[in-house]
């Protein structure tokens, strides 16, 4: 159900060690950054459509729901659900009166909800004006510049949970942040949402590969949040539709879970214009806009009011050789769109992050991620999965990619609070004040402003061409190659009770005994 009231939402401070040289500027620059647990825009989001563009793209969707329809694979429960909601079933296909899905969501999901933290000053807000920013998810292989590209392990998973738990602006742990392919398959997720709980208290994610494995998630989260959720919304989860048009048994299963348990899930759609859409941005809206209502009128036909997200991948890919290619004006457009669309429906909305399909974090990788991160922001996405991280089209984590990207998430709470037309914003007393042709560098409005007039990297390096060769000539990458391993050097963890931990050591190794390995 709807949460009325925000969780505290009161400043925190990041304190680190600090050392000598860049470092220990850059520790105490970050000791002094204050942030939040998400962010809240001030600033209205870009339209780029007018109300009689989106209406006629509404109208489509409402056309494919109707006539094209929706399958939902290998599920009965879903297909009874449907039946007795009023829409056609033959055999796997759906057919919905137009008007039935907006009408079922519109009546029933929330148009924002409180994802509860274990410290419930990390608590975030999901939805209307607010924007949570959550790390990369899904990818098989790790990529740093000491031991380059190979594929992930536990270790690496946890490593990324800390480095996540201290970055200040991801607001969000994630959920499978890359693939820990040294655990079988059928375990692994116990181990991930463990690592979530054990080495963060920020919010997270869980496994939707299993109906049992969404099952054993919420589990562990009744646990970790001391017996009882007490109805309470603890975890987010990614449900992927098997784009065009189809939801599979195994995302039915996992959204039926966490639906029954009030637990949020993101029904989103998953497209590659030009393969699983048509090519056109307003063709891909009508087919992401019909995938999605579907979606999340499923998940209130299971429990009117349980949490959803309108969820949107959308990229394009190369008509030459069929790869996919990320940081596009059209996916730009994508998401102005989607986010429009969302709005008009009244739930919050999941798309964009920092894609890039570059192997390196170069060049490539920068204008990529950048072209989709300011549309992210422009368009007032909600809930942004995929913020930092992501590498080679999202088969890889870059450890260094990740430093970099959470850095320009904090450029990102610049224009998220808009422009400030206070009367120290208007800054008259420093015109008022300043000798005539002066610089206004000892003005008294200026150094009552200076320590946060613009924001600062941790990053970037904007010394002399001298003293950057004097501190080792380092690339973007290298610094933050030493960022991160000073990172973990440092790490010291939220602390989790002992009587709870040991519960969930228990539960996890009475779960994995009972089940042999498995690859799938």
């Amino acid at each position: 159900m709807n949460e009325e009231t925000n969780p505290e939402t009161g400043a925190s401070r990041r304190s680190g060690r600090r050392s000598g040289g860049r470092a220990g500027r850059q520790a105490a620059r970050s000791s002094a950054i204050t942030t939040r647990p998400y962010l809240e825009r001030a600033m209205p989001p870009v339209e780029m459509l007018s109300d009689d563009g989106l209406a006629a793209i509404e109208e489509n969707a409402e056309e494919i729901l109707a006539t094209v329809g929706v399958a939902f694979q290998d599920f009965p429960e879903a297909l009874e659900l449907w039946r007795e909601a009023g829409a056609t079933v033959d055999g796997e296909m759906v057919y919905f009166p137009k008007g039935l899905c907006r009408e079922i969501v519109q009546n029933n999901a929330p148009k924002s909800f409180i994802q509860h933290a274990r410290n419930p000053e990390r608590s975030v807000k999901i939805g209307e004006n607010c924007t949570v920013f959550a790390p990369n998810y899904g990818s098989p292989f790790v990529m740093d510049l000491d031991n380059g590209r190979r594929y992930g392990t536990i270790e690496d998973f946890q490593n990324i949970v800390k480095l996540v738990y201290d970055l200040p602006h991801l607001h969000h742990s994630g959920g499978t942040v890359c693939e820990p392919v040294d655990v079988p398959v059928n375990k692994r997720h116990l181990d991930m949402v463990y690592a979530h709980i054990k080495h963060s208290d920020k919010p997270y994610m869980g496994s939707v590969t299993a109906a049992e494995r969404a099952a054993d998630s919420i589990e562990l989260s009744r646990i970790a949040f001391g017996g009882d959720l007490q109805d309470r919304t603890v975890m987010t989860s990614l449900i992927n539709a098997s784009s065009p048009l189809r939801w599979d048994a195994t995302m039915l299963g996992a959204a039926t879970e966490y639906a029954r348990a009030n637990q949020a899930c993101i029904m989103s759609p998953f497209i590659l214009a030009g393969a699983m859409s048509p090519v056109t941005i307003a063709g891909l809206a009508a087919q992401s806009l019909a995938e999605a209502l579907s979606g999340m009128a499923y998940n209130q036909l299971v429990r009117p009011g349980a949490p959803v997200i309108f969820g949107t991948f959308a990229s394009s890919m190369s008509m030459a050789t069929g790869a996919p290619t990320f940081g596009t004006p059209e996916a730009g457009q994508a998401i102005s769109v989607m986010a429009s669309l969302a709005r008009r429906v009244g739930v919050p909305f999941r798309s964009g992050g920092q894609f890039t399909a570059s192997k390196y974090p170069d060049a490539q990788a920068a204008y990529e991620s950048a072209s989709t991160l300011l549309p992210t922001m422009l368009s007032g996405v909600n809930f942004v999965l995929h913020a930092a991280g992501w590498q080679e089209g999202g088969l890889a984590l870059g450890f260094e990619k990740l430093i970099l990207d959470a850095d320009q998430l904090g450029f990102m709470e610049v224009y998220a609070r808009g422009i400030d037309v206070s009367e120290n914003g208007q800054a008259m007393d420093a015109f008022r004040t300043n000798p005539h042709g002066e610089h206004f560098l000892g003005n008294a409005h200026t150094l009552a402003n200076f320590e946060t007039a613009f924001a600062r990297s941790s990053e970037a390096d904007n010394n002399s061409f001298e003293q950057w060769i004097d501190e080792g000539s380092l690339t973007a990458a290298q610094r933050a190659n030493k960022t991160w391993k000073r990172m973990l050097a440092e790490y010291e963890g939220p602390g989790l009770d002992d009587a709870i931990d040991a519960e969930l050591l228990d539960y996890i190794g009475r779960r994995k005994a009972s089940m042999p390995d498995a690859t799938y």
